[in-house]
């Protein structure tokens, strides 16, 4: 039959005529192929997410096979099955280029262990408690957002694990367990600023907020391993000034998920305290004329 229609059509006999022709075919098949398997993937799942990454993979793979088939039939280099093994491996690479990525960023995860479950990161602009750590991602409890503290969110977010290649990553927990925190207390220029220091101070360092020689040795042990150096990590209280008056800084150690407790704590110790002392008020913005 064969024969025949070179009898007809002599130019089949060209080589590059034959080849158009297989690769017409390939193309052919392959698309009718792409044709039935989202067919059956349309058939079987449901979720339109997995669908849609499903229609995607499905395409690559196609077009990588293509590609492959289609170089075969063109170029003789691909005659060795080596090299025609090592480009097929080239392309699905290319074409799966993130699900490999992430893999890996997997294997580092496991293996370096940035993180693990239960710790508390910042990856990109994203924080949360890590709570599941799989192939091709990771999940987090989300914290802050549109809550204005270290508190959850409720919602969970979906990291792909090759993120950890291309963002920054922040451990709140690997290395030294508690977190620096700072309160601004503003009062006016006719505040007796010196007494509200002290009663900053007398506040902090009567609140049981951070053991100072838990902290102590947490800080040598981390300094053999990061360097990681405080001369004073007793609480401090530190004067500057604004536009609308002085302003006093609280600064100390908290427990990583105890910061707003431990905040709410000392507001409520500071208005009680600031309350029995009229030569002390609060500033706010004001505008005088004169």
């Amino acid at each position: 039959m064969i024969d025949g229609a070179i009898a007809i059509f002599p130019y089949l006999k060209n080589p590059n005529v034959q080849k158009f022709l297989g690769s017409l075919l390939v193309i052919f098949i392959l698309w009718l192929s792409k044709w039935i398997l989202i067919k059956l993937a349309e058939s079987n799942i449901k979720d339109a997410k997995a669908l849609f990454s499903t229609k995607k993979t499905i395409g690559y793979l196609i077009v990588v096979v293509g590609l492959m088939v289609i170089g075969r039939i063109w170029f003789k280099a691909f005659d060795s099955f080596a090299t025609y093994l090592g480009l097929l491996s080239a392309g699905i690479a290319i074409a799966l280029r993130d699900m490999l990525v992430n893999m890996v960023g997997w294997i580092f995860i496991i293996w370096r262990k940035p993180f693990v479950i239960g710790n508390r990161i910042q990856i990109g602009q994203h924080s949360g408690d890590v709570i599941d750590i799989r192939l091709f991602q990771f999940s987090i409890l989300e914290i802050g957002n549109w809550v204005k503290a270290d508190q959850s969110t409720g919602r969970i977010i979906h990291v792909p694990n090759g993120q950890v290649f291309l963002s920054p990553l922040c451990n709140y927990d690997q290395g030294f367990q508690y977190i620096w925190n700072e309160i601004p207390v503003l009062i006016t220029f006719e505040s007796d600023w010196q007494e509200a220091k002290l009663i900053l101070q007398e506040i902090v360092d009567k609140l049981p907020i951070a053991d100072n020689k838990t902290a102590e040795a947490e800080i040598i042990a981390s300094a053999k391993k990061y360097l990681i150096f405080y001369k004073k990590i007793s609480p401090t209280v530190y004067t500057s000034v604004e536009d609308s008056g002085v302003l006093l800084t609280i600064r100390y150690l908290t427990e990583i998920r105890k910061r707003r407790g431990s905040s709410e704590q000392i507001w409520e110790m500071i208005l009680t305290r600031f309350a029995e002392h009229p030569e002390i008020d609060l500033a706010y913005p004001t505008y005088r004329r004169v």
